[in-house]
């Protein structure tokens, strides 16, 4: 593992606060522990850093080969048809009537990027009326900005409305700085020179704006290999029965496309969660799985790469995943190939014909993951995808982890005890720091350097 040399590279290496294991609410399932983690505050955190934080536990979309489906159309036809009112349209059709050969094209294929932006304010047309010499203007004006993730009046008075009507929050459950800390400090804005355009990097705040009011907002996070859609703030009287969660995840791919990032990120996929259901639709869209086993059944040597917590692989959301999220509380794809498991629960183990090894690895995979007491610590809670504590070592040199203290940088191994303390402890530095290192990995380890407190 690397480790920065001096002052100089220790300033511009992302600084990581280790929390720990631990439960807290969940906010689809609304239960009381229904989330497990291990948590960390990032400061100084770069898009190329976050984008291999992302890329340890997400889901995406190939952006450049999505297929759009009817209601996905029907959704924002419906919206564009809105904007431009029956009167603008039916006089644009007598005075800029569409070619034959247009009519034939836009029934024939579906233009994504022209039917996001046609019914923008700078893209409408606004053709003169022979009769009143005057532009023929849409019923509204519709304006779509990428803005930086700054903070606004505007934009919190959105944000207080959705979470009282939406998650049913309290007054005092809502405030300025709780908005500010969760949608308005993420990366810094940046920008890089991609095949000849500017391609912008960091956190933004994709505005939507209805005769000059906000209306809807997403927040998303601009990496270098795909565009993470962060919130979506939506609800307003005079959107909410628009079905702008489909509007703004079709703009936000067309702006994957354009803007050369490939990838769409839409976050975590629960397939028992209701109100994740709706990401399945976008097509092709595929899973990150992550499983470690340092003991690989010797059938299947070519796939021992996909149990390296480096090489995490990205699997297609298809039918036949989904039938298996739907009959195991757990899916890790590279171990149900392993063990050449059906799509749907087993009934007869003995008719999967495996050796007695990968049946007791069956047993443990089917076992209910994740179920241990937070006090435990990840590990011993079976919070799946994490390093297992006896390879840790082997593979990190934990105690060569830099480490601020104060203004100065040292290594884990220099704290005081460091040496007896137990690395199956939870409550311990090197225990929390082990954790961490099981969580990201080594490639992240060597880019991060550790700050207690």
């Amino acid at each position: 593992m690397q480790v920065p040399q001096d002052s100089a590279i220790a300033a511009t290496a992302p600084l990581v606060a280790p929390y720990g294991y631990g439960s807290t609410p969940c906010g689809y399932c609304k239960s009381k522990n229904g989330r497990t983690s291990i948590g960390a505050s990032v400061t100084g955190l770069q898009p190329a850093v976050y984008q291999d934080f992302v890329d340890k536990g997400w889901r995406r979309l190939d952006a450049q080969a999505y297929r759009s489906r009817k209601e996905h159309r029907q959704a924002l036809n419906a919206w564009n048809r809105f904007i431009l009112g029956e009167e603008y349209r039916f006089k644009v059709a007598r005075l800029c009537p569409r070619t034959r050969e247009e009519k034939k094209r836009r029934k024939n294929h579906f233009d994504l990027h022209a039917a996001v932006h046609e019914v923008e304010s700078q893209s409408v047309k606004r053709p003169i009326h022979p009769r009143t010499k005057e532009p023929v203007k849409p019923t509204h004006a519709f304006k779509v900005q990428l803005e930086p993730d700054n903070y606004s009046d505007e934009k919190y008075a959105l944000f207080e409305d959705y979470q009282r009507h939406v998650h049913k929050e309290r007054p005092d459950e809502i405030s300025k700085h709780g908005f500010k800390r969760f949608l308005c400090s993420g990366l810094g804005q940046s920008s890089r020179i991609v095949e000849g355009k500017e391609q912008k990097l960091g956190s933004y705040h994709q505005c939507y704006r209805l005769d000059g009011r906000l209306v809807a907002m997403g927040v998303l996070d601009l990496l270098p290999g795909c565009v993470s859609s962060v919130y979506l703030i939506s609800y307003h009287q005079n959107v909410k029965d628009w079905y702008f969660g489909k509007l703004s995840a079709l703009r936000e791919i067309d702006l994957t496309i354009e803007g050369g990032y490939k990838y769409y990120y839409m976050g975590f996929f629960i397939d028992s969660c209701r109100k994740m259901r709706y990401k399945s639709q976008y097509q092709p869209s595929y899973i990150l799985g992550t499983y470690y086993d340092a003991n690989p059944p010797v059938y299947v040597s070519i796939l021992i790469l996909m149990t390296d917590p480096e090489t995490y692989m990205w699997d297609l959301l298809d039918v036949d995943y989904l039938n298996r999220l739907s009959s195991r509380k757990y899916v890790s794809m590279s171990l149900e190939r392993q063990l050449r498991l059906p799509p749907y629960k087993i009934v007869d183990v003995n008719e999967l014909g495996l050796d007695e090894d990968s049946l007791k690895r069956l047993w443990a995979y089917q076992r209910d993951s994740g179920t241990g007491k937070p006090g435990d610590g990840a590990h011993r809670a079976g919070m799946p995808g994490l390093i297992p504590l006896a390879n840790i070592e082997d593979e990190i040199d934990l105690g060569r982890w830099p480490i601020q203290v104060g203004d100065r940088l040292a290594h884990m191994e220099n704290l005081r005890s460091w040496a007896s303390m137990d690395i199956r402890d939870p409550a311990s530095p090197k225990g929390v720091v082990a954790e961490l290192a099981a969580a990201v990995g080594p490639a992240l380890v060597s880019q991060l350097i550790v700050k207690f407190g």
